[in-house]
């Protein structure tokens, strides 16, 4: 039974090959799960905001049993028989349609993409957390993105943990296929920036991202850095924790966050 309110995650899936990995990102992920448990017992459900379902309009799904979407080309065959199977949850459908009113629509057109399941394969690997998908709204102001985050929040109290999942910097025309570790200078700088913003719980900076420098090259289209945005509406003014602060292939930042008690 939930003693606690939830925490909020965002978490970097990077490549969709991070679901076959055994590495320090894939252990940190299951180790803040462990800690979630721990401190909160285990969430009823998970609410997964992932960047692939990038949509025109804000939708939430409501089918019993989401299908599994492999939203990517050209990977190993492996990726494409891995499977995670989840239930819906009918009752988190309904609570974020009371929450966010007209603003949302249901929507089954979709699934669990790669952004939530290469992750949640690693922190729930007993796939017996239901999962519904929340989509990032393209259209939406980033202040109304964060607004969308505020009215969330009363999930938590209900034992759902909210997991937004991106990445701070994606720069699919930068990477560096021949170095996959580590990270080029710009990386590293945004990066940093958006760790000491955070940190500071800066909001209206995190907001206003596209201003800071090298915000173009970090963010080029804004969508793999939009579910930032959603988590610090859902946490406002709670501590923050960063994990998982590494890089990949010169562009690509899994640098990660909880919000919340469990950032104490």
């Amino acid at each position: 039974m939930n003693t606690t309110r939830m925490p909020v995650l965002f978490v970097g899936h990077g490549s969709p090959m991070l679901a076959l990995e055994d590495t320090e990102v894939t252990r940190g992920m299951a180790a803040i799960m462990n800690e979630v448990v721990e401190r909160h017992g285990r969430p009823r459900a998970i609410l997964a905001i992932s960047v692939h379902w990038f949509t025109r309009g804000t939708f939430v799904q409501s089918a019993p049993k989401p299908r599994q979407i492999y939203d990517m080309y050209g990977f190993p065959p492996e990726l494409y028989v891995l499977k995670y199977p989840v239930a819906g949850d009918a009752a988190l459908t309904n609570a974020v349609q009371d929450l966010l009113g007209a603003d949302v629509a249901v929507s089954d057109d979709w699934g669990i993409d790669h952004g939530s399941w290469s992750v949640l394969v690693h922190m729930v690997p007993e796939t017996d957390i239901p999962v519904v998908q929340l989509s990032v709204d393209g259209t939406l102001d980033h202040g109304s993105v964060y607004r969308i985050g505020q009215r969330l929040a009363p999930l938590r109290d209900e034992g759902v943990l909210i997991m937004a999942s991106g990445n701070i910097v994606h720069n699919l025309r930068r990477v560096d296929w021949e170095h996959p570790d580590g990270a080029v200078p710009a990386t590293i700088s945004f990066n940093d920036r958006i760790i000491k913003e955070v940190t500071a719980r800066n909001d209206a900076a995190i907001i206003d991202f596209d201003r800071l420098p090298d915000a173009q090259f970090a963010a080029p289209t804004p969508d793999h850095f939009l579910p930032l945005v959603y988590t610090l509406g859902a946490s406002e003014g709670k501590p923050v924790r960063v994990f998982n602060d590494v890089s990949t292939l010169g562009t690509i930042s899994m640098t990660e966050f909880v919000f919340g008690d469990s950032a104490a």
